[in-house]
């Protein structure tokens, strides 16, 4: 009996911990959908919450387009994990239709809603483009290849139009200093292995700004030219033009590795459907984009120095009354969107009595796509020297708006300072060359000056000089000999970064190494398809930068005559050939064939001892 309340007080404490977790992440609802597909086959269509909903909540788009065979088919998980001693639960909801497209054409399924503790979410449009038959769009993985198929065969099955570079501007005609937004958008109807850069491009007449977060990947769906492709965002720049007329922005060159399914020739009783997968190397460049930069009107202000956007300025300026010799700050405070970069400080216009210092200056300033954003904040430190009364003429800042098309002037209000005699008894002063100086500092000079001995000096040499002497010439030879030594270090460094197929070799392992962290991180996260590809980057990626071999000429056979060549063991180069065999088989079998610890740990083996023998 005692051992039976001891387990139903376990029991009621574990459930009183585990239910009122609940997960922190944020509430998202999405929606899964094939790019394409042939009229007349059938496809499933996802909406997916990581919440649990409220109930009847969940409406339906119409799904006009299409029939609906099947649905909706509902379902829930839950998954509850101990991490560290954090114990965190997620809550998936999902909801599954099977439609028919009714005929070819793009069709856009619309959004979904469903509530969560009453608020609601809708998931974004979904375009499909449907295929007939004859279209061939898509078909390219149901075709039998011949028995002579190769990798040219394979190539030819994807399209000119199934993989796109393009440069998207935000737009193509903009005012000097004006900010365009250009966006290096990758294109996708095929799935692929991995983006290669090859080229970067260069802004001739633009100041650049680089927004591209490595850290978070822009992946969304358009409709182009009437197909669907799958978008990432690549390269991401916020542009300033300098200078005025035709500006051009070069292309980006990558290689994109597309991966095709083909029918294998030979039955293969593990996939038992006989396909295998071909990587296909495809070199894209974007388009040059041409834009035209219009000079800024005439007719600018005297306090215009070159700010273009849209602005406010904020002036604090200090108490009416001073006093003599004693200091203050004025701060001037230009806040709002455009080249705030380029933003000067408005010209302080004070007496010829007053001391102006030099000019502190703050800043945060944030780039968007958009444009920047922020404040560039100055502070004027200066002294009243005299006494009296100063008008001070108000601070101008002067900026054009591109959106009205002229100049907006910005002024400060007009003050009035009145400086009180300095209690020090300073109060009068003599005003020379634009500086106050009073009396009492006047007084001090005669105290300052000492008398000049008269009669004839009497010099002698303390030491010999040091310039032209023995000290003088050997550290005169160091310095030539440290500099040639310098120089040639130099040159001999200049000439090896030039050497490009000196540099991917050196920095091969390095580039692998990080690549290997990635896949552990992936391992231990148990995302197989993720893993095996960080992989089979990690390895062909090391075997092309080592042996400067492009990845569109990088095969099982050549690598294995580059590590022959270079005196490494045959069964070092089988191992290889094993391994990235492996890896594309587990990429995508239906069954883990193999551990991924041991995939890991050959890889990182194979790499150390190839790295070895070529260093030996």
């Amino acid at each position: 009996m005692r051992a039976f309340f001891a387990k139903l007080t376990l029991v009621v404490l574990l459930v009183a911990t585990v239910f009122p977790a609940r997960a922190d992440e944020e509430v998202t609802f999405e929606a899964n959908s094939p790019l394409t597909v042939a009229v007349g086959g059938a496809f499933r269509v996802e909406f997916s919450l990581n919440a649990k909903p409220d109930k009847g909540s969940f409406q339906a788009p119409s799904f006009e387009g299409f029939d609906v065979l099947a649905g909706p088919a509902e379902s829930t998980g839950s998954s509850i994990q101990f991490i560290n001693g954090t114990m965190t639960k997620s809550v998936s909801h999902t909801y599954t239709y099977v439609l028919l497209p009714q005929s070819a054409g793009t069709v856009t399924i619309g959004a979904a809603e469903v509530k969560v503790d009453g608020r609601t979410y809708r998931t974004r449009e979904l375009p499909i483009e449907v295929v007939d038959e004859g279209d061939g769009g898509r078909s390219q993985q149901q075709q039998q290849p011949s028995d002579d198929a190769d990798r040219s065969d394979a190539q030819s099955r994807i399209g000119k139009d199934d993989i796109l570079l393009r440069a998207v501007v935000s737009r193509t005609s903009v005012y000097k200093n004006e900010p365009l937004h250009v966006a290096f958008k990758l294109y996708t109807r095929v799935p692929f292995a991995n983006v290669v850069p090859e080229s970067v491009p260069s802004f001739d007449g633009f100041w650049s700004q680089d927004l591209t977060d490595p850290n978070y990947e822009q992946v969304g769906r358009e409709t182009y030219n009437g197909k669907v492709y799958e978008t990432r965002v690549l390269a991401d720049y916020l542009l300033y033009p300098q200078q005025v007329g035709t500006l051009t922005i070069d292309p980006l060159q990558i290689t994109v590795v597309a991966q095709v399914i083909i029918q294998s020739r030979h039955a293969d009783p593990f996939f038992g459907m006989g396909r295998e997968v071909l990587n296909v190397p495809k070199k894209l460049q974007s388009q040059r984009v041409s834009v035209t930069v219009k000079p800024l009107p005439d007719g600018a202000p005297a306090s215009f120095n070159g700010a273009v956007g849209s602005f406010k300025m904020d002036a604090e300026l200090p108490s009416e009354r001073l006093t003599a010799n004693s200091g203050a700050n004025a701060t001037v405070k230009i806040s709002g969107e455009g080249n705030l970069t380029f933003v000067q400080a408005p010209k302080l216009q004070l007496p010829a009595s007053f001391e102006l210092y030099n000019v502190k200056t703050t800043e945060s300033i944030n780039a968007t796509t958009s444009g920047i954003t922020g404040y560039r904040q100055f502070e004027y430190p200066f002294i009243a020297r005299a006494e009296g009364s100063y008008e001070i003429e108000p601070i101008e800042f002067s900026y054009f708006d591109p959106q009205r098309r002229e100049y907006v002037t910005l002024r400060s209000r007009a003050v009035t300072f009145e400086v009180a005699p300095d209690a020090r008894g300073g109060g009068e002063a003599v005003v020379m060359q634009g500086r106050g100086v009073s009396k009492e500092d006047v007084r001090q000079l005669g105290q300052d000056i000492r008398f000049i001995k008269l009669g004839a000096p009497q010099l002698r040499t303390v030491a010999a000089p040091f310039l032209f002497g023995t000290a003088y010439w050997i550290i005169l030879a160091v310095i030539v000999i440290l500099f040639a030594l310098i120089y040639v270090a130099l040159r001999r460094q200049i000439r090896e970064s030039q050497n490009v197929a000196l540099v991917r070799g050196k920095r091969a392992n390095k580039v692998a190494v990080q690549r290997f962290r990635m896949a552990k991180r992936y391992m231990e996260e148990q995302n197989r398809h993720a893993f095996y590809e960080e992989m089979l980057r990690a390895l062909w990626g090391y075997m092309s930068d080592k042996f400067n071999i492009p990845m569109a000429n990088l095969t099982k056979e050549n690598v294995r005559e580059e590590l022959n060549k270079r005196g490494v063991a045959a069964e070092i180069a089988q191992s290889f050939t094993n391994i990235i065999t492996r890896c594309d088989e587990a990429q995508y079998s239906p069954v883990e064939s193999t551990r991924m610890s041991d995939v890991y740990s050959e890889g990182v083996n194979l790499i150390s001892q190839i790295e070895s023998v070529i260093k030996r």
